[in-house]
């Protein structure tokens, strides 16, 4: 919240300044309106010297005739020199007829500044308008309405620069008369007192009173613009000093909230920096250890020399923070989680969600939390707060040699970060993807094996090692047959598979590219697979971990049993220390009431935006809106076997037969199934109740969450499964079968064996379309016939808390009892 505040405050007075230049822009505007009007004055005297030249050329004509007749010689030689110097006063005058041409183009362009003018003042009043709306957001400003209200403050922008460009323009327009001026007054010093002969006074006088009409409906235009900038001026200065209150009641909050601690942000920065030292060997680890203490008990007096280190030496920064390396004790534990993926920066499924979503769950309690991650060429750097390489080189061994390795360090939602950049020629994480290379197996035990070295010669004391899935499986066999020999050896291995349809097997002799020993490990008791003569690095985590956990404790079960995917013995032997543990979601990202993606903004208790959605997204898809109430039927996925795709495409057409309208989003690497997909995407391109996208869109994912009144999940197996959560979240009820973690987070709202307030979706059990039948009709019914008990399930639905709190308090007391026992071995 804290950074949601600074960054308010930063846009706040950045918006100030912007103002301030506004506000001296204008002036100037201003200023060249007063020398517009000074313009036309001057024009007014130059129509009256005009007069007077005119004049004087009819007198000179008369005087001319009458001179010619009886002169003498000589005054006719005089009279000859002075008709010479008449002649070039007549170029003159004809000069002068081409300006005054020129005058008749100014009044063309005098009638475009008279419409531009007009246009001038629809727009100051639109700004008029705009401002007075910006102004009463502003004092109702809230978390909530940051982005629209910023959009607004922009819209005004424009609106004013607009205004600016166009006066601007008129100025320039007014500018062109100085030229003529110019002329004439050497004009009128070249004639003199001479008088020549009568110029176009009919010419002049059509074109004085065309001017007049002009320059009166100028000055009306003029003045009704000085006083709209006034008006405007005066509406900036009250914008400003508005601002100015919000900025100071947001500064003493900020100030308030400083008082209490610095954000989780600050405190991760922080612990990379004393990890830097110690890996620079610029502390020892012993004082490593004390600070890195220090931070996690988020220490004022670190936080007080790091904030005062501005315009220091590192060297001073250090000497400062060596000062207070006073030992001392932590109720919290030091957890590294060793894995392939982290959301956002590194994301293709749900292991990212949970990296990021159980990090930062466990940080909030209190624990010092690092992630250590391959520096893949297409991660999402952007995603990435203060990343920057340390000056240090970690050396580990791969296929008999040893490599250097970069280091590099930065933030992730709060966390700090460890990535890893192999400076072998393989190029093991520059493939532009994640998975899915021909080495995958060579690729992820080298990281493996890097990111324990990187473990090791930090000297930290770590706690807890956390790998999840087979590509970090190998960090559990790594450490107790590799790094425990030299000393590393007091935390506890912790392993997470969250798909054991996923097993990292490979040909025996593989195993000792990382260093390990083949002959040792490839027994039916450690690391050969169940099945055949393969390594199972899945099945080595599980027996070297002092901690095996799974995503749910349904899929627990059912993978003690068939779908263990042949490590169900292996499961069965170490079941004392095998647990299912269910995921959260991300709440901030899955809130109705606080996401960007969505048209219209609602809650449990205001239901209002959930029809807006859905009428938006229908527009957006060009689907029927004739009935409002008709319901619609939500699904994103992979499509894939254990997604149930004969059920997804059973669920269309009961959709449609049931009067319901269907959305689909997501794609399949199944070639023969994408195929499939598309020809039903063609079969209901003319029918608006059906739609099929096939691909992934995230922005869309969210509106179609809002948007639906039920979301389906008809998996043959779901170890665990978000978007049934996520579906909820948003007033979706779920229609789901009962396996894995959908077992454990939806409750059929007919089972009267379960209690009402835990009923909250619509289940089936037999991966058939009669099950699933019978389910979606009852969910359809409740619909149409039952609105208010419907309502009532929404909103339950969307009160539930799927947020990660619980399952990290979970996680954490297990870590705990390790923790525990390793103290009490040593």
């Amino acid at each position: 919240m804290m950074n949601s505040n600074r960054s308010l405050e930063m846009k706040m007075a950045y918006q100030i300044f912007n103002w301030k230049i506004w506000l001296e822009r204008y002036k100037t505007l201003r200023r060249a309106l007063e020398r517009a009007d000074k313009i036309l004055k001057e024009k007014e005297a130059l129509q009256q010297e005009i007069n007077i030249l005119e004049i004087k050329l009819s007198e000179t004509g008369a005087q001319s005739e009458l001179s010619t007749k009886g002169m003498s010689d000589a005054e006719a030689l005089e009279f000859d020199v002075l008709k010479e110097e008449n002649m070039l006063l007549k170029d003159d005058i004809t000069f002068l007829k081409a300006k005054l041409i020129d005058i008749t183009e100014k009044e063309e362009s005098l009638f475009k500044l008279e419409k531009e003018r007009a246009l001038l003042d629809s727009s100051l009043r639109e700004l008029e308008c705009a401002f007075i709306a910006a102004h009463s957001d502003m004092l109702k400003l809230g978390p909530m309405q940051h982005d629209a209200w910023w959009e607004k403050v922009e819209n005004l922008e424009e609106l004013l620069e607009s205004t600016a460009n166009q006066v601007e323009h008129a100025a320039l327009i007014l500018d062109g008369y100085h030229a003529f001026q110019d002329k004439v007054d050497k004009l009128e010093a070249s004639l003199g007192a001479t008088n020549i002969s009568e110029f176009c006074l009919y010419l002049v006088d059509l074109l004085k009173k065309r001017v007049k009409s002009i320059e009166e409906r100028f000055q009306a235009c003029n003045r009704e613009m000085h006083s709209q900038i006034e008006l405007c001026e005066h509406s900036i200065v009250e914008f400003h000093d508005t601002l100015s209150k919000l900025i100071k009641e947001s500064e003493k909050k900020s100030m308030e909230h400083y008082q209490e601690g610095m954000p989780s942000e600050f405190w991760s920065r922080i612990s990379l920096l004393i990890d830097g030292w110690s890996l620079e060997k610029k502390i020892s680890n012993d004082d490593a250890n004390i600070l890195r203490e220090m931070a996690w008990k988020r220490d004022n007096r670190l936080r007080e020399a790091y904030l005062s280190s501005r315009g220091m030496a590192e060297r001073e920064l250090i000497d400062s923070f060596l000062k207070m390396a006073l030992p001392g004790t932590s109720s919290g534990l030091h957890i590294v989680h060793i894995a392939a993926e982290m959301a956002p920066v590194a994301k293709v499924g749900g292991l990212a969600d949970v990296i990021s979503g159980l990090g930062k769950a466990l940080q909030k309690k209190g624990n010092l939390v690092e992630i250590i991650l391959p520096k893949y060429d297409c991660m999402q750097h952007n995603q990435i707060n203060n990343l920057k390489v340390l000056d240090v080189v970690v050396q580990s061994y791969f296929e008999g040699n040893m490599f250097a390795n970069k280091i590099w360090t930065g933030t992730v939602e709060g966390l700090p970060v460890y990535f890893i950049e192999p400076q072998h020629p393989g190029k093991f994480f520059w493939r532009a993807q994640y998975y899915g290379e021909h080495d995958d197996f060579k690729r992820f035990s080298y990281f493996s094996r890097v990111a324990l070295e990187l473990l090791y010669q930090s000297g930290k004391k770590v706690d807890i090692i956390h790998c999840h899935d087979w590509q970090t499986a190998f960090v559990a066999p790594l450490y107790w047959d590799v790094y425990a020999n030299l000393g590393f050896s007091l935390a506890r291995i912790c392993f997470t598979c969250h798909n054991f349809e996923y097993q990292g097997t490979a040909p025996a002799q593989d195993l000792a590219c990382c260093g390990l020993d083949v002959e040792r490990l490839d027994r039916p008791d450690r690391m050969r697979d169940n099945s055949h003569g393969r390594i199972n690095v899945v099945k080595g985590a599980i027996v070297y971990s002092n901690i095996v956990t799974t995503v749910s404790p349904t899929y627990a079960q059912e993978v003690r049993s068939e779908g263990g995917r042949g490590l169900q013995d292996t499961l069965k032997i170490h079941s004392k220390k095998f647990v299912g543990i269910i995921n959260g979601i991300d709440t901030d990202t899955w809130n109705p009431s606080t996401d960007r993606f969505l048209k219209v903004q609602y809650s449990a208790n205001d239901l209002y935006g959930k029809s807006a959605n859905k009428a938006a997204l229908r527009k957006q898809l060009k689907m029927s809106s004739a009935n409002a109430s008709q319901p619609l039927v939500g699904c994103i996925t992979r499509l894939v076997p254990q997604k149930g795709v004969h059920l997804i495409r059973h669920a269309i057409y009961k959709t449609a037969e049931l009067g319901g309208q269907f959305v689909l989003l997501g794609s399949s690497p199944v070639p023969n199934i994408q195929r499939e997909f598309e020809g039903i995407a063609d079969q209901f391109q003319n029918n608006s109740n059906i739609r099929l996208l096939l691909k992934y869109d995230d922005a869309l994912s969210h509106m179609i969450f809002a948007a639906s009144d039920m979301f389906i999940v008809p998996s043959m197996f779901e170890p665990c499964g978000l978007t049934q959560m996520i579906a909820m979240r948003y007033g979706s009820v779920p229609v789901v079968r009962r396996t894995g973690g959908l077992n454990d987070s939806v409750f059929d709202f007919d089972d009267e064996t379960i209690p009402m307030e835990l009923r909250n979706g619509f289940t089936f059990l037999k991966a058939d379309e009669q099950g699933f039948d019978s389910a979606l009709e009852r969910a359809f019914n409740y619909y149409h016939r039952k609105p208010e008990v419907w309502k009532q399930l929404v909103q339950k639905d969307m009160k539930i808390d799927f947020s990660w709190d619980t399952s990290a308090s979970q996680y954490e007391d297990i870590y705990q009892r390790a923790a525990a026992q390793a103290r009490a071995a040593t």
